[in-house]
């Protein structure tokens, strides 16, 4: 019964792991989309 109940915790311990990671990198990329601007160029520029 011991090690049902360590396979069990390990699985959540798994899933809990797999989710997190999901999750952070979805809402990193959803940042990066966001966060991606021109930069300002500063001073004095040729004109064509």
């Amino acid at each position: 019964m011991e090690v049902l109940e360590f396979l069990g915790e390990v699985l959540k311990g798994i899933v809990r792991a797999i989710s997190a990671h999901i999750f952070k990198r979805t809402v990193l990329e959803k940042e990066k989309t966001t966060l991606r601007r021109h930069k300002h160029k500063g001073g004095s520029q040729k004109q064509n």
